[in-house]
């Protein structure tokens, strides 16, 4: 199944409190609980202006469904190719 990085622009993102982000967590737990087992939440990286998360679905159509019914932002969706780390080199 497809990988997807979602970029969400969020101003002061990095300025949320732990039970913010909790919040947040919840409300995109509860969204993706509805739409099933098809799309899985992966991790997400909070930066100061910008949240990025890593999904697992079966298209951007479903991503952006996620966004839209949580009432997050979704500026970029593109589906990750490839990964590389350190071990690539070897």
């Amino acid at each position: 199944m497809p990988k997807f990085v979602i970029e969400r622009e969020i101003p002061n993102a990095g300025d949320l409190t732990p039970q913010d982000l909790q919040g947040i967590s919840q409300k995109s737990c509860g969204v993706l609980k509805d739409l099933g087992p098809q799309i899985q939440w992966v991790q997400s990286y909070v930066t100061d202006n910008k949240i990025y998360c890593i999904y697992i679905a079966p298209d951007e159509a479903t991503v952006r469904e996620h966004a839209e019914k949580g009432g997050f932002p979704a500026n970029s969706v593109a589906e990750i190719r490839s990964t590389i780390d350190p071990t690539t080199a070897e």
